[in-house]
């Protein structure tokens, strides 16, 4: 068996060499329907470490949201082993790999009719925090905390709203791997500027690694990695400053188109 892991030379990410926080060992994934089973991931191989801004990025349909859904346990592998820290979690749930601190954040964050921001803060800790507690959090994410800490967490609130909400949940946590899945996804210009610097205070303040599903240039450039993710399978990974530029001035690496803020 060939394993192969993403190396780091500039330091940005702490070397793990024997002490990966996360493997991936020749994960594939399939899906059965009419006309037969479809290979989604092909013998991903991939390791990540601690303290690590990671971005996953590559075309519509090309598997960077079922692979973040297999680390977190949504989806169990076809076939492959996962370990986190040495151990097997291949077969643990979302709810385990909670537990063992593994954090996940939908493209669409779920309402919950008659919990506050206060309870879901709560919760996501596991323990009780005061007021004060709760709200300095909510600072971290730019809200207003005396505005959202007793509001429900329903439609009332826009779907940025509900991604800093979310995101703050992650900083209380303090999970070693907090995933989010397109942050982006269904948020206006506005509030997709915000949720960048949020992004950045979390990278600087988070003891632990997160890893992002991202088409946006603004978020790939603030990760310390860059994996690119066509056809199931990893076809390009490496240090930022290496694969970004690539990923802007070609479209061979499995076809991905980038959004680039216009200038001026």
């Amino acid at each position: 068996m060939i394993f192969r892991a993403v190396q780091f030379t500039n330091g940005l990410c702490r070397p793990f060499y024997g002490g990966n926080m996360l493997e991936l060992k020749n994960i594939s994934f399939e899906v059965s329907g009419d006309s037969g089973s479809k290979e989604i991931l092909q013998q991903i191989n991939l390791s990540l470490p601690d303290d690590c801004f990671i971005a996953v990025t590559g075309p519509n349909g090309g598997g960077k949201s079922t692979l973040a859904k297999i680390i977190a346990g949504i989806e169990p592998p076809t076939s492959g082993q996962i370990l986190l820290n040495g151990e097997d979690i291949t077969h643990m749930g979302i709810t385990e790999r909670a537990q063992k601190g593994i954090s996940f954040a939908f493209q669409q964050p779920v309402r919950f009719k008659g919990i506050t921001v206060l309870d879901l803060i709560r919760i996501s800790v596991g323990h009780d925090l005061t007021v004060s507690q709760a709200c300095e959090y909510l600072s971290e994410v730019g809200l207003c905390a005396r505005d959202y800490i007793h509001r429900e967490v329903n439609s009332s609130l826009s779907g940025g709203e509900l991604k800093r909400i979310e995101i703050a949940t992650s900083l209380a946590r303090s999970a070693p791997l907090s995933i989010f899945d397109e942050p982006e996804a269904g948020i206006d210009l506005w509030s997709f500027q915000n949720l960048v610097q949020v992004f950045e205070g979390m990278k600087r303040r988070l003891h632990g690694s997160i890893l992002i599903i991202s088409h946006q240039e603004r978020i790939l450039n603030i990760a310390d990695v860059v994996l690119v993710v066509a056809d199931g399978r990893i076809v390009r990974q490496g240090e930022r400053d290496e694969v970004l530029p690539e990923l802007l001035n070609s479209s061979d690496l499995g076809g991905c188109r980038f959004y680039q803020e216009r200038k001026g």
